[in-house]
């Protein structure tokens, strides 16, 4: 008797691949059943913007990142979370030194 399995096993394919494929113009209704359950869009809180740095600027940036072993990107976000923190202190302490 023959042990061998009558269906081939199912490829699993990336998200990001059936895109591509989207993105092209390919069908790939294939990829999607019908069964299951509909999950609705991840929702990020965050937001792409494009920031034009001088190349000075953007190698010291790429130097402290490199030295905090950290990403460019985690970099400017932390500096400029810092920065954001120091202008909220700032603003308190005008107020409350004109309140007196």
């Amino acid at each position: 008797m023959n042990s061998k399995s009558t269906h081939s096993p199912t490829k699993t394919v990336a998200a990001e691949e059936i895109a591509r494929l989207a993105d092209n113009g390919e069908d790939v209704s294939r990829f999607f059943t019908g069964s299951g359950r509909m999950m609705p869009p991840i929702q990020s809180p965050a937001q792409r913007v494009n920031v034009d740095f001088a190349a000075p600027m953007l190698s010291e940036l790429d130097d402290a990142a490199k030295q905090l072993n950290i990403s460019r990107q985690a970099l400017i976000k932390t500096l400029v979370r810092q920065a954001l923190d120091q202008h909220y202190v700032a603003r308190s302490a005008r107020r409350a030194s004109r309140q007196t």
